[in-house]
């Protein structure tokens, strides 16, 4: 067996040039009409349109993004689609020639109703939700704080706060904590923390698992 070391890693995780306060964002990947947070990423051949980032959430890659929220401290594995858009089920065709017309050279502008009517159905992820690789994020739905999304499920309706859910469509396998603890979080809310009170807290959140957090912050 020969060992083998090739190639250079080029995300700031794994040995690239270390994270800053402004947004990260790789050279393949394309963010069009969108907003960054601090201490974002966006990693290889991601696409970001008309989303919001909020700090500290990240983006692997070859995720997909559209019309979204990602919350603070959101963890978005490789491969996610959030909000994949609809087409219009209510007309003579589902092909895009009738509102990308001007693509299509079928005339000089496009159907801006069918563009609108995508809008509305915006996904909201909260605060430290964990989407894993492959997961699908349908148009419109919500995922709520602290919740989970196992690798390749798709998600069709909301996903409540601290849901572990799984499938397809995703249902809810479990809770990832107890009442109480998810009650302290939100009083805790420390993903609203600044920089300086997360750094002071660093040990804690290696250390301690969820109820001796809480446990402990909470009572401050």
């Amino acid at each position: 067996m020969t060992e083998i070391n090739h190639g250079e890693f080029t995300d700031p995780w794994r040995g690239a040039k270390p994270m800053t306060e402004a947004p990260w964002i790789h050279e393949t990947a394309i963010v069009k009409d969108s907003r960054m947070g601090a201490w974002t990423a966006v990693g290889e051949r991601c696409e970001v349109f008309s989303s919001d980032l909020l700090d500290y959430a990240y983006l692997v890659k070859d995720v997909e993004v559209f019309n979204a929220e990602v919350g603070k401290f959101a963890n978005i594995a490789s491969s996610v689609r959030i909000n994949p858009t609809n087409h219009p089920m209510w007309r003579a065709t589902l092909h895009h020639f009738t509102y990308r017309s001007k693509s299509h050279f079928m005339a000089d502008d496009d159907d801006d109703e069918v563009l609108e009517w995508r809008k509305q159905y915006r996904v909201t992820i909260g605060p430290d939700v964990w989407i894993g690789h492959g997961a699908i994020l349908m148009p419109g739905v919500s995922v709520g704080t602290g919740a989970i999304i196992g690798s390749g499920s798709i998600v069709t309706k909301n996903v409540e706060d601290y849901a572990i859910v799984a499938g397809n469509p995703a249902k809810v396998i479990r809770r990832r904590v107890t009442q109480e603890v998810e009650a302290a979080f939100k009083r805790i809310a420390w993903w609203n923390w600044n920089r300086e009170q997360l750094i002071a807290a660093l040990p804690d959140f290696r250390k301690l698992d969820a109820p001796a957090f809480t446990a402990k912050y909470d009572a401050l």
